[in-house]
């Protein structure tokens, strides 16, 4: 069955970890089928230096984030494409609602927790350190890139592929209730099914309710401005 979104995602990328909840809640009361595909941040900032771009503990999390999505792509070539997204589902529960560190993300305990508890062979977090699946990855990430434009990041949905419009976000700091997830679901696929829509932004934005963050789920987090999408220090 073809499915009916494509969602391209990093999962160090707390941003696309609040979309994918809230695209779970509009699955479950829609029947849509979800593909889950990749992009690494730190293969799209292969080129910057991050000790001069970024703040200082970015580097260690996306470089996290690639080793995870090695072991999602050895999971895929195995598994099929279907393993993914309980996979996904699962490490971002373990990364984002617990005090998890950044720095430990990509541990490879961390990992075979995960995998043990979904029933898989724990031997698949031998893919943390197998640099070759890489260029799959990277080639995923430009694929969605090719959909969008460059100036963007995680996550990137695509709707109704393979020939529906493509978008970055929408950008959530906040999961909507049951009832109202469909709604804001039936909003931005109608802005994204106009042909001459493009862009509708803030850079300003709220961290997200999440344990890992210190944001509790009736807090609001605190406001930055993410500049072009990113918290770069310099462009």
């Amino acid at each position: 069955m073809s499915p009916d979104l494509l969602f391209f995602f990093d999962p160090v990328c707390p941003f696309a970890w609040m979309t994918s909840q809230w695209v779970r809640q509009v699955c479950a009361q829609r029947n849509y089928q979800v593909e889950w595909r990749f992009i690494s941040l730190r293969l799209l900032n292969a080129h910057i230096d991050y000790a001069t771009h970024f703040p200082p503990e970015y580097e260690a999390g996306h470089t996290a984030g690639l080793k995870l999505l090695r072991v999602a792509a050895r999971l895929r070539a195995e598994h099929g494409p279907a393993a993914v997204g309980p996979f996904y589902q699962a490490l971002g529960t373990r990364i984002w609602e617990t005090d998890l560190d950044v720095t430990t993300r990509a541990d490879r305990a961390v990992v075979v927790q995960v995998l043990t508890g979904l029933g898989l062979d724990p031997a698949l977090a031998d893919a943390l350190e197998e640099d070759h699946w890489d260029a799959e990855i990277g080639a995923e990430g430009e694929s969605a890139l090719a959909l969008t434009g460059r100036d963007v990041g995680t996550p990137i949905l695509q709707f109704q592929p393979p020939d529906g419009v493509a978008f970055f976000g929408p950008v959530i700091s906040r999961l909507p209730r049951d009832e109202d997830a469909v709604a804001l679901w039936d909003h931005v696929v109608g802005l994204a099914s106009f042909e001459g829509f493009a862009e509708l932004k803030r850079s300003l934005r709220e961290l997200p309710q999440l344990r890992a963050l210190g944001v509790g789920p009736d807090v609001a987090g605190a406001e930055q401005d993410w500049h072009a999408g990113s918290r770069r220090l310099k462009r």
